[in-house]
């Protein structure tokens, strides 16, 4: 039996997934649904199409119905409460009749080099390429004529949120990648809004989101939202929405990393390093100040490279196992290949590769291309071309890192894995470890990553209780018998990851010739 109105529901657009993850009271995942998609590289902009969003997002929650109703014989007409949350950034503007003025401009994009640069100086605050504001900023450097008709600017979650609630509303973590917040005021720097009226004449409060924080309730499910999402007319009305999170929020969130001096690893599409600090930092390019869904200060460093490449030669060994007449499957395959790399050499045997898609903001490369190279002496086994991806899935996120460690002494305490890069049991976790030289911790729920966090943001606006802060909420009420594995990498891990690193940084003029050649 359920109670469906003891229940809450996450749902959360990613880079290759759109899943719907349904908890109980007790904060424990009950029923899910997902939907595989992939961006589009279209006239040299990365994006997704609204009909697609629409589609994937209904497919999405049709999964979960289906899933509620073959677990436990009922249909999904209501839930306690639901949050929605999407890859964070990006540009999406409309008119005051709600038309999208220009294409979903997301995360991926490096074309806004130029209007970065200059807030940043304007600013003194590191703005990279992938905010909102620079997005902005760029179509007015542009001369983009559809600038004089913004009514609204918003991100992919903040779109959804208002298709559901009819609310213009977002969470301070998420408005956090849109423009600088003030953690004290808990809403966008008034000085800074200040700063861009006088460059711009835009007034940004005009037409940004009404920023709130963790807890606060967003709006309700209108009645034209529950048929956006379920077209079947099945969702009733009127359950309470959370605001909407970025899925950097939502990833600290589903690892109880919202304390000073708490952090955690996103590892899928991209990776991010989130680490919650209590001091001002200085001006890095490779460092974003964000917040958590409750407003605290957040030292990120995000990577627009990860797994892709990885999941591009899984295909290509999955093709080759059709070839050969082996049926596997691809979950299989990955978990084969990953524990296959923990035997390769711990400095990947003179291989090398860089995963990059597209372009990366901490080497400062504008566009990207993958790259696999080896010495002509190299040992040349499945085991090292393995650990060569997996540690070049997570090289950038280290240099950025090593700012946060070495230069700003940043410190510590715990360090949570999340995402698809940590689904075998051991391997990325000790690959992480490898690379920041610390514990990491990966939780059962890990692989449930960004719709399990913003379920359990839905659930805190539901249950909390009269002055509980969200991390006292996630301490004693979510994950106080929570189960997880820590592991500490090996001194010869360490060293051998920092020998690739090293050999990966002196190889970087190549990536860059292979950019301007290819």
């Amino acid at each position: 039996m359920i109670d469906l109105k003891k229940t809450a529901l996450g749902i959360e657009l990613g880079s290759t997934r759109i899943k719907a993850v349904l908890i109980d009271e007790n904060h424990v995942p009950i029923a899910s649904g997902d939907f595989e998609w992939e961006n589009q590289l279209v006239n040299g902009i990365w994006t997704y199409s609204l009909e697609d969003v629409h589609n994937g997002l209904r497919t999405c929650f049709a999964d979960l119905k289906a899933d509620v109703k073959a677990k436990f014989d009922t249909e999904l007409t209501t839930v306690g409460a639901i949050g929605v949350s999407a890859m964070m950034h990006g540009y999406l503007p409309f008119d005051k009749d709600g038309r999208q003025l220009a294409e979903f401009r997301t995360w991926r994009n490096t074309i806004t080099g130029e209007a970065a640069e200059k807030l940043t100086a304007l600013f003194a605050f590191n703005i990279p390429q992938r905010w909102s504001i620079a997005h902005l900023y760029q179509a007015i450097l542009n001369g983009e004529e559809h600038v004089k008709d913004i009514d609204y600017l918003t991100t992919l979650a903040g779109y959804i949120h208002w298709r559901l609630t009819g609310e213009k509303r977002m969470g301070v973590g998420e408005a956090s990648g849109m423009f600088p917040i003030d953690s004290a005021a808990l809403d966008y720097d008034e000085d800074m809004v200040r700063k861009f009226r006088d460059l711009t004449g835009m007034d940004l409060r005009t037409i940004l989101p009404k920023v709130l924080p963790a807890g606060a309730n967003a709006g309700v499910l209108t009645p034209e939202g529950a048929l956006f999402l379920d077209p079947g007319g099945m969702l009733q009305p009127g359950i309470p929405v959370a605001p909407c999170e970025g899925d950097a929020g939502t990833g600290m969130a589903a690892t109880n990393s919202v304390r000073v001096r708490t952090g955690n690893v996103s590892a899928g599409t991209s990776d991010f390093a989130m680490i919650v600090t209590d001091k001002e930092l200085g001006v890095h390019r490779e460092i974003d100040m964000v917040t958590t869904p409750d407003g605290l200060p957040v030292a990120m460093v995000h990577c627009n490279n990860c797994t892709s490449d990885i999941n591009a030669w899984v295909g290509l060994f999955w093709e080759f196992c059709g070839l050969m007449g082996v049926e596997k499957s691809k979950k299989e395959l990955f978990i084969a290949l990953f524990r296959k790399a923990l035997e390769g050499d711990t400095d990947c045997g003179g291989l090398l590769s860089f995963n990059y898609f597209s372009g990366e903001g901490v080497t400062d490369l504008d566009e990207g291309r993958p790259v696999f190279a080896r010495l002509p002496n190299a040992r040349f086994t499945l085991a090292n071309f393995m650990r060569t991806h997996l540690l070049s899935a997570l090289a950038t996120l280290k240099i950025g890192l090593d700012i946060l460690t070495q230069s700003e002494h940043v410190e510590i305490d715990r360090l949570y894995g999340h995402g698809g890069f940590f689904k075998t049991p051991e391997v990325g976790q000790r690959m992480l470890s490898a690379a920041v030289g610390a514990p990491v911790s990966v939780m059962e729920t890990a692989g449930e990553g960004g719709p399990y966090g913003m379920a359990l943001l839905a659930a805190y606006m539901l249950w909390k209780h009269e002055g509980e802060s969200l991390p006292d909420y996630l301490d004693n009420r979510v994950f106080s018998e929570a189960k997880s594995s820590t592991l500490m990498a090996a001194e010869e891990d360490i060293k051998g990851f920092n020998t690739f690193l090293k050999r990966y940084r002196s190889a970087l003029p190549m990536e860059r010739c292979a950019v301007e050649v290819l």
